[in-house]
């Protein structure tokens, strides 16, 4: 088995049949346990991996075939991409899966997959329909503009030459776009998250550190 490319919290193998996360970090047994757990709710709903076996720190996943979304957007199809992701978020935001291990669903709260964006989408790079949506180990139920404006936040900070193509991603998510300082507040929030992981992982390490940075950016953007 070979690594995975764009890996980041994790390590993921494959074989072009199989793939194997091992989960690494804070939280690795929950986050391994809500993946498990949600991923056969989604199957026949969601273009997502099944599950074929789990050890105590590894699931294994049948391997879905497609083309990282980040390598298609930067390739030059920036717009296809993005409006593939606006039409998958709403499908996932539509769906009423009933999974406990999410917590409990209030009113107004949606699924939010909780990494939301073009770095965990597989697409057809002939038609650029989503073959796969991976990576559902920080999902739970919360607010729409969550997964929104991660998205955003995703491309701004990792394809900053494609920002004009959210447009795409607006539109074709076709629901209500919360105004600018609610999707920023929203940016921000997920990178303070992701800033008290990492210093739970290694205090004042170069993961939390790192975090710190991105978020004093994020605060200083525009729309």
């Amino acid at each position: 088995m070979r690594p995975l490319k764009h890996g980041y919290t994790n390590r993921t193998l494959a074989d072009g049949t199989v793939v194997k996360k091992s989960y690494a970090g804070p939280d690795a047994e929950l986050r391994l346990r809500r993946e498990r757990t949600l991923l056969p709710h989604l199957k026949g709903q969601l273009p997502v991996p099944p599950v074929l076996g789990t050890t105590a720190t590894t699931l294994k996943l049948g391997f879905l075939a497609g083309v990282p979304g980040q390598e298609l957007l930067d390739a030059g199809h920036a717009a296809e991409v993005m409006a593939s992701c606006g039409r998958l978020l709403r499908r996932i935001q539509d769906l009423t899966p009933p999974v406990t291990d999410l917590g409990t669903r209030r009113t107004g709260e949606v699924l939010v997959h909780g990494d939301f964006g073009p770095n965990n989408l597989l697409l057809d790079p002939a038609t650029y329909e989503v073959t796969a949506v991976v990576d559902w180990e920080f999902a739970h139920f919360g607010t729409p503009v969550e997964d929104l404006a991660w998205c955003e936040w995703i491309v701004r900070t990792h394809h900053p030459a494609h920002r004009a193509a959210l447009d795409h991603f607006f539109r074709s998510y076709g629901g209500e776009v919360p105004p600018w300082p609610v999707r920023r507040a929203a940016m921000l929030a997920r990178c303070e998250e992701l800033r008290r992981f990492c210093e739970r992982w290694k205090a004042d390490g170069p993961g939390a550190r790192q975090w710190r940075e991105r978020a004093a950016v994020t605060a200083g953007w525009q729309e």
